[in-house]
């Protein structure tokens, strides 16, 4: 009888496969969690966000009510000063005249604004715009060949010609060639290049100032 009782008891407390059944539960507490089945992601949130882009201002100049400082520097329509104001009273005063208040110098302080046709104003700078990118566009560089002993008659000539070309808003490479024993004396050179600066120096300033290179010497002029 006593047998048939612990049999019993081993038979309780033992699991199918022969762990007792206390020590199978606390594995099973211990065991991990089956991963879950792997999920697409939603494609949306894989996109990568744009930043946003800010549209360019239209104008680099601020007008009438996009003038937000409480006081201007004011010039009226007649150009003359009329000094330190409030923003209120300088767009009044263009009111009344029926023009525009413009903010023609943002960084002083206080801005200066300008009483004036804003719509003339701007046609007047892309007229100048286009004239100065056209004579940008012309532009070319001139050669003005001198040497180290010119005759005087001959510089005056060559002077002629370089000033036609500074006019006409060409640059002016001035090339002095020295030949045979004249590489001996480069001062000679400089003298020439000294005498064509300053007879040009009402209409042109020196952009590279006169060096050596092999038997040449050369100055680069441009128009003031």
């Amino acid at each position: 009888m006593a047998v048939e009782l612990a049999k019993a008891r081993r038979s309780a407390y033992a699991a199918p496969n022969g762990i007792p059944a206390t020590f199978a539960k606390n594995r099973a507490d211990r065991a991990p969690a089956v991963a879950p089945e792997h999920q697409p992601r939603d494609q949306t949130s894989l996109k990568k966000k744009r930043p946003l882009q800010r549209s360019a201002p239209t104008s680099k100049y601020r007008i009438n009510r996009q003038i937000r400082v409480p006081e201007v520097r004011l010039i009226d329509a007649a150009d003359e000063q009329i000094g330190v104001v409030n923003t209120d009273d300088a767009r009044r005063m263009a009111d009344e005249a029926g023009l525009d208040l413009v903010e023609v110098q943002p960084n002083a302080v206080p801005p200066v604004c300008r009483v004036m046709d804003y719509g003339k104003f701007k046609y007047a700078q892309k007229k100048k715009e286009r004239g100065s990118s056209k004579a940008k566009a012309h532009s070319t560089l001139k050669e003005l060949r001198v040497r180290p002993a010119i005759d005087p008659h001959d510089l005056e000539y060559r002077l002629v010609q370089g000033r036609k070309f500074l006019q006409e808003g060409h640059k002016v490479q001035v090339v002095c060639i020295f030949r045979g024993r004249q590489r001996a004396h480069p001062e000679m050179g400089y003298r020439v290049m000294e005498q064509v600066a300053e007879t040009l120096a009402d209409i042109s300033k020196i952009e590279t100032r006169p060096k050596m290179n092999g038997p040449r010497m050369s100055m680069l002029l441009s128009r003031k």
